[in-house]
C-alpha cells in the first residue's frame, strides 16, 4: 500500500514539473534569434581598368541579349578616294532632245525636197538642151526651186547642228549620242526614271583617268553603283576638279549632293577593317567594343584611316584576332551609360513596394 502511494506521488510531482516547465518556456523564454543572411554588395557592371571603361556582362546575359563577336582579320583593301557627286536635272536634256528630233525631221524633209528639186532641174535642163523642148522660163523656175530647196536644207542642217552642239556642250558625248539615236536603251531608262545621271567631280590633283565604275552613297546610306558615261563639259562652280558624268541605276532625287568612292588603279594593301555593323557612334565619333575576357567588354575609339564598302580601315587601337562585337554593341553602350551605383536598402519591406 505504501509503495503504491509513493509511486502516485512521484508521478504527480513529475506532471507538475512538466507543466511548470512548459508554462515557463511559453511565457518567459526569449525566442531564438534568427540569423540574417550576409548582405553581399552587388558587383558593378561598369568598371575602370587600366584607364579603360569595361562593361561586365555574364555569359548567360550575353546569350539572352544575343551579343555576338567576330575576330578581326587582315583583309585586302583597295585604295580609293572620295569625290563630290550631284544628281543633275535631266529635263533640259529631254527638252533639247525633243527640239533636236523636230530639227532632224525638218532636215530630212528639206533633204527630200532638195533632192526632188535637183531632179526636176536636171530634167528641165536636158529638155531645154534638146532643141528647147521647154521654155527658158521653165528652166529658170526649176533652177529657182532647186536653189530655194538647197537653202532650206542648209538652214535645217544648221539648226540641227546647233542643237546637237548645245547638247554636247551641256551633257557630253555619251548623252548626246543616246539622245540622237533612234533606239537607245540608256535614254529609255532615263525617260522612265530608272536611271539617273550624276556629275562626279574628281580631285584636281588626281593623275588617274576616271574609272569605269564607282559607287556613291544613297540617301539611306547604301552604296549605289554608277557607270562612267563621258566627261562633263560643265563643272560644279562650288567644287574644283575634273567633272565626269556617271549613270546610276537607281532613282535618286534631283539635286542630291552625296559622296562618291573612286577606286584607284594602284595595287591594294592589307589592313584591319572594322565592320560597319560593329561601330557605334558616341560623342560624334565611331567606337567599337572588344571582348577582353569571357564576361568583359572594352569600348575603343575607331581611328579609321578611311571608310569604304568593307568598313572602317584602322591603323591603331586594334590587333588581328581581337574579338570585336558585331551584334549587340548598342546594348553595351546603353549599359555603360546607364547610371551606376544606385541602390536602396530597406528595413521595412512596404517601403520598397515601388
Amino acid at each position: 500500500m505504501k509503495r503504491r502511494l509513493f509511486l502516485f506521488c512521484a508521478f504527480t510531482l513529475a506532471l507538475v514539473a512538466g507543466a511548470c516547465w512548459y508554462i515557463y518556456q511559453t511565457l518567459y523564454a526569449s525566442p531564438p534569434a534568427r540569423s540574417t543572411p550576409a548582405q553581399v554588395a552587388p558587383q558593378p557592371t561598369v568598371q575602370t581598368v587600366n584607364g579603360e571603361t569595361v562593361v561586365v556582362v555574364g555569359t548567360n546575359a550575353q546569350r539572352a541579349s544575343d551579343i555576338d563577336v567576330a575576330p578581326l582579320v587582315v583583309v585586302p583593301v583597295l585604295p580609293e578616294s572620295s569625290a563630290y557627286a550631284t544628281v543633275i536635272d535631266l529635263q533640259p536634256l529631254f527638252d533639247l532632245r525633243n527640239r533636236l528630233a523636230a530639227a532632224l525631221a525638218d532636215r530630212d524633209s528639206a533633204r527630200e525636197q532638195a533632192a526632188a528639186a535637183r531632179a526636176q532641174y536636171d530634167r528641165s535642163r536636158v529638155l531645154f538642151a534638146d532643141d528647147r523642148n521647154i521654155s527658158q522660163k521653165s528652166l529658170q523656175d526649176a533652177q529657182a526651186v532647186m536653189q530655194a530647196a538647197q537653202s532650206k536644207l542648209q538652214s535645217a542642217d544648221a539648226a540641227q547642228s546647233a542643237l546637237a552642239a548645245t547638247l554636247r556642250q551641256q551633257f557630253g558625248d555619251a548623252l548626246t549620242s543616246a539622245a540622237m539615236a533612234h533606239e537607245s536603251g540608256l535614254f529609255q531608262r532615263l525617260l522612265a526614271g530608272r536611271t539617273v545621271v550624276l556629275r562626279v567631280t574628281l580631285p584636281a590633283d588626281s593623275n588617274e583617268d576616271a574609272p569605269a565604275r564607282i559607287t556613291v552613297d544613297g540617301p539611306d546610306g547604301q552604296p549605289v553603283a554608277a557607270q562612267r558615261l563621258s566627261a562633263s563639259p560643265q563643272g560644279d562652280p562650288a567644287v574644283q576638279g575634273y567633272p565626269w558624268f556617271y549613270a546610276a541605276g537607281r532613282a535618286l532625287p534631283v539635286g542630291t549632293r552625296t559622296s562618291a568612292h573612286v577606286p584607284s588603279s594602284n595595287p591594294g594593301t592589307s589592313a584591319l577593317v572594322i565592320p560597319e555593323r560593329a561601330v557605334v557612334w558616341y560623342g560624334g565619333q565611331p567606337w567599337a567594343y572588344v571582348r577582353t575576357a569571357p564576361d568583359r567588354f572594352t569600348r575603343r575609339y575607331v581611328s579609321a584611316a578611311s571608310e569604304g564598302d568593307q568598313g572602317f580601315v584602322v591603323t591603331s587601337g586594334f590587333h588581328a584576332g581581337d574579338a570585336v562585337v558585331t551584334h549587340g554593341a548598342q546594348l553595351l553602350l546603353s549599359e555603360e551609360l546607364r547610371p551606376q551605383g544606385i541602390a536602396t536598402a530597406c528595413k521595412d519591406p512596404p517601403e520598397c513596394d515601388d
